[in-house]
């Protein structure tokens, strides 16, 4: 089974493929008629979709995680 979660961030308008497996970060611009292309239409009015996804947290940058933010 695939292991990848499309993101989008408050304040950005892309969208971004992680492939856990692969270990990449790729930006995406899906066509609008597309699945993305409705849940990204979505995400810009405001709604939060999670699916399939457990956990997730946003923080500025790498340096909260290590310093204890996650504790």
């Amino acid at each position: 089974m695939a292991q990848v979660v499309v993101l989008g961030m408050d304040g950005t308008d892309g969208l971004w493929l992680v492939d856990f497996g692969a270990g990449t970060v790729t930006s995406i611009n899906p066509p609008s008629d597309s699945e993305l292309g409705e849940a990204n239409n979505l995400r810009k009015a405001g709604a939060t979709i999670v699916k399939g996804v457990n956990f997730a947290v946003s923080v500025s940058s790498a340096s909260p995680l290590g310093s204890g933010f996650m504790d």
